[in-house]
């Protein structure tokens, strides 16, 4: 029987905007990590049957299909395809499912999926062109536009979360990031680039007299606004990849696994809330998975704002303290930043690193998407 496994996974530091990675076009950053994705494999690339890409803002220089140009650039052979994907923030998560399922299926032997965000170069929103891309029909539905920050704010309402819980929450973030760092957990997994060699957004020593200056920008805190960009993921720049075989072809090829891809699911929820599928998508995973909640050992929940993972986990454990401790053990996009398209595979390649390096056999990633979607998918150390 045909299964999907991952053979190795390595990504780019993740730069500030702004910052150490502002100055290489996004083609050149995907190129970079899918050079280093097949020199630590020793896979031949002629081998690579398609890159699959994720990318959110498909405008300037991330369009004109960027999995493809990334491929070409990085000096693969003219054979090696490449396609993007816009899942919106789970554009990358949605990469692995589809190599994961094009494995399966038997229409790849040998697929890369990952993703690149250049947020510096290619600002967030800018493949709208300032047109409207939801049409009259959506909102004679909705009856309003929906924004991600609103959306946060309504969680934190519905789910009852002060703004010294979710301050809290980022600073624990930064902590558990910078231990992380301090102890060369990320080394391993990042391919330094441009001189930067570890991620630019960790921010040590934060308190929360420091939060609560910060100004809130999607509510007023006079009206009880709570969302501010201490509590917010971080707009960066990022690209991250993963090398995916079957274990035949792995045996063949004399690859060593790492993870096979256990289950691998979506979700849909309210689109105006929009940040709430990771919830459902995580129960119907482990639903399908036919595993308990206390069998996963690591759980990565995309840190798009602070009340997302604490909503998930409030709903999925009752905010049960052992869960807690192993959710974003190595801190989140808070404190590492949300490369849009490249935080899918940014999350996985860390989520294989840190169960390859502590035995851990399932870990489950889920992640908030544009449309009120979530990928969720577990995986299994081998």
């Amino acid at each position: 029987m045909r299964d999907a496994v991952i053979v190795e996974a390595v990504r780019s530091p993740v730069g500030k905007r702004k910052g150490g990675l502002a100055g290489i076009h996004p083609t050149d950053l995907s190129a970079h990590v899918l050079r280093s994705l097949v020199e630590r494999s020793g896979v031949d690339p002629a081998q690579i049957e398609d890159v699959i890409w994720g990318c959110v803002s498909q405008s300037g220089e991330q369009t004109f299909d960027i999995g493809r140009n990334a491929a070409l650039a990085a000096g693969f052979p003219e054979t090696v395809t490449g396609v993007t994907v816009d899942r919106q923030c789970g554009s990358s998560q949605q990469s692995v499912h589809f190599a994961a399922a094009g494995l399966i299926a038997g229409q790849y032997d040998v697929a890369v999926a990952g993703g690149v965000e250049s947020m510096t170069r290619v600002p967030m929103g800018s493949s709208r062109q300032d047109q409207d891309p939801l049409g009259s029909d959506f909102a004679a539905r909705y009856g309003v536009a929906p924004n991600q920050g609103v959306g946060a704010e309504m969680i934190a309402e519905k789910w009852g979360f002060s703004r010294t819980q979710l301050d809290e929450f980022a600073l624990l973030s930064h902590e558990r990031a910078a231990q992380a760092q301090d102890e060369g957990r990320f080394e391993g997994q990042i391919a330094p680039i441009a001189g930067v060699s570890a991620d630019e957004g960790i921010r040590r020593g934060g308190t929360l007299e420091g939060l609560a200056q910060l100004k809130t920008v999607f509510k007023d805190a006079d009206q009880g606004g709570v969302i501010h960009a201490g509590n917010s993921s971080q707009i960066s720049d990022g690209s991250a990849a993963l090398l995916m075989t079957t274990s035949e072809k792995a045996k063949e090829l004399g690859l060593t696994p790492i993870a096979r891809v256990h289950t691998a699911v979506l979700a849909g929820a309210d689109p105006v809330i929009m940040l709430t599928a990771p919830i459902p998508a995580t129960q119907k995973a482990l639903t399908r998975s036919g595993l308990s909640l206390d069998e996963i050992g690591a759980f990565e929940v995309n840190e798009a704002f602070a009340p997302v993972p604490l909503a998930w986990l409030a709903d999925i454990a009752g905010g049960d303290g052992d869960v807690a401790a192993r959710l974003n053990p190595n801190g989140g996009a808070i404190a590492l930043g949300h490369p849009l398209g490249g935080s899918g595979a940014r999350i996985m390649t860390t989520l294989v690193h840190h169960m390859r390096d502590n035995g851990i056999r399932y870990g489950l990633q889920t992640m908030c998407e544009g449309g009120g979607q979530a990928n969720a998918t577990i995986l299994e150390l081998l």
